[in-house]
């Protein structure tokens, strides 16, 4: 099972023989682990693996084709979505990029304007997928390929990424956004080029950008000139937001690696029937990087695909929708309380102890009023610790994150988002995930605290051991 788990992918999959994680830091397997690290990656649940086993072991199992069919039911009916939504699987967020090219390939004849939304916040790798262009030298098909070399038959692309924070590492607003957004839509439309608009939902850092009132004037603005993408690879979104971007014909991107809590890599595109419909056929260069099954039937030129299967894939995929399913099914007012004790013990255990700051979304009305956060944004908080000793620096924050993934504490990475003596302060960030929320609703609320206090204080107590080798 784990090397099935860790197989099927590019080369971020493979484990260290030294230590048997990933590059991530993260295991195909069930570990007994401090872990709070679902913005960057997690490691599987005891219950999803078991659930994996189980499938494994019986003798009816599926095929390939039919395997995916039934994600695609569950993960529709897990998030209401209408049955004529399709969904093309992939084997990362970073090979999602090629889906949202293939949904506007051949709609303008001088190609498309990939417009990607804080790029840093997103994943380094997608800069290439999203330029139509390999990112490793070997696909999820375990075929060669060169990084930066186009994908043969994939219309031209420009690109250009539009930063979602100041030089200062302070999140634009709505607003500033969206003028950004329409500039760049312009220039499109200026070439005869498609405008492919990505948004994020939740970044690295928890960013919305931009709200749904200026995405339905940019809409209503450039109309079929332009369609929009929401990066949601995070996966912090309820299905009310999902529904809202698939009613305005937005292609929604997750993963099922993050908040979602399976194993990596593995996610999924949902597509409106509308933007589906209007698809060119398939690149033929996609034949490298997809299975036949991986697209819904009815795609343009899907058939053009191989007929091979990724099983290892199906079997991370089937992890990410048993957790999604196992979290869907708690009570609403359950999942609030779960999030505001954690929200109160990262302030009891953590800021208020260490004095270190939270570094808040920038989610505020257009007369400049601070509004709450999403709920699915509060599972997840950046911590400021660039005020501690031997944690000023951006790479202080790297180290420390390496050492405490070593010591069975494991976090988010750093993320470029606070300004320190002229460079890049030290970050880290703490998320919750489904199977960490799925498992506490089995515990009482007194329960959950106890946990929190003991989870969080040995990550207070680290840092605080960093902090003194500085002293």
């Amino acid at each position: 099972m784990v090397r099935a788990l860790s197989s099927g992918g590019d080369e971020r999959i493979t484990l260290s023989a030294g230590t048997g994680l990933n590059k991530y830091h993260s295991a195909p397997y069930p570990r007994d682990v401090v872990a709070y690290s679902s913005s960057t990656v997690s490691d599987i649940s005891g219950p999803a693996f078991a659930h994996l086993l189980a499938l494994e072991a019986a003798e009816d199992r599926p095929s390939y084709s039919d395997q995916l069919d039934g994600l695609r039911r569950r993960i529709k009916a897990a998030y209401s979505l209408s049955k004529t939504s399709e969904i093309v699987f992939a084997a990362s967020g970073t090979d999602l990029e090629y889906v949202a090219l293939a949904s506007v390939h051949g709609r303008a004849s001088g190609g498309i304007h990939n417009i990607l939304l804080g790029a840093d916040e997103i994943g380094s790798g997608c800069i290439h997928s999203a330029h139509g262009r390999y990112f490793a030298e070997a696909t999820a098909l375990g075929i060669a390929s060169t990084p930066r070399e186009d994908v043969a038959g994939c219309c031209p692309i420009s690109l250009v990424d539009v930063p979602v924070r100041c030089t200062e590492g302070v999140a634009c607003s709505s607003a500033e956004i969206a003028q950004s957004l329409a500039s760049e839509i312009e220039l499109a439309k200026a070439s005869n080029r498609h405008a492919l608009v990505h948004i994020v939902h939740g970044s690295k850092t928890g960013l919305v950008l931009p709200d749904l009132t200026d995405l339905d004037e940019l809409q209503a603005r450039f109309g079929v000139h332009a369609t929009f993408v929401v990066d949601a690879c995070q996966a912090r979104i309820t299905s009310p937001a999902i529904a809202a971007y698939v009613e305005r014909g937005c292609i929604v991107l997750l993963t099922g690696s993050k908040f979602m809590g399976a194993p990596p890599f593995n996610g999924f595109a949902v597509v409106p029937s509308a933007v589906a419909e209007l698809a060119a056929p398939l690149p033929q260069g996609f034949a490298q990087i997809f299975n036949r099954a991986e697209f819904p039937e009815s795609w343009p030129g899907a058939q053009t695909l191989g007929e091979g299967e990724n099983r290892s894939l199906a079997l991370r995929l089937e992890a990410a929708v048993f957790e999604l399913e196992r979290f869907q099914q708690i009570a609403p007012d359950r999942v609030e309380a779960m999030i505001a004790a954690f929200e109160a013990a990262l302030q009891a255990q953590i800021i208020e102890p260490l004095g270190v700051k939270r570094v808040l979304p920038n989610f505020t009305s257009a007369e400049g009023a601070q509004l709450d956060l999403p709920i699915e944004m509060r599972t997840l908080v950046t911590l400021d610790v660039s005020m501690l000793p031997g944690l000023r620096t951006f790479d202080d924050a790297q180290a420390l994150h390496k050492e405490l993934a070593h010591d069975g504490v494991r976090l988010g990475q750093p993320v470029k988002c606070v300004r320190r003596d002229g460079g890049w302060g030290g970050t880290l960030r703490v998320g919750l995930s489904m199977p960490i929320m799925s498992a506490w609703a089995e515990m009482s609320a007194a329960e959950v605290e106890r946990q929190l206090a003991h989870d969080l204080g040995l990550v207070a107590d680290k840092l605080r051991e960093k902090t003194l080798t500085f002293a």
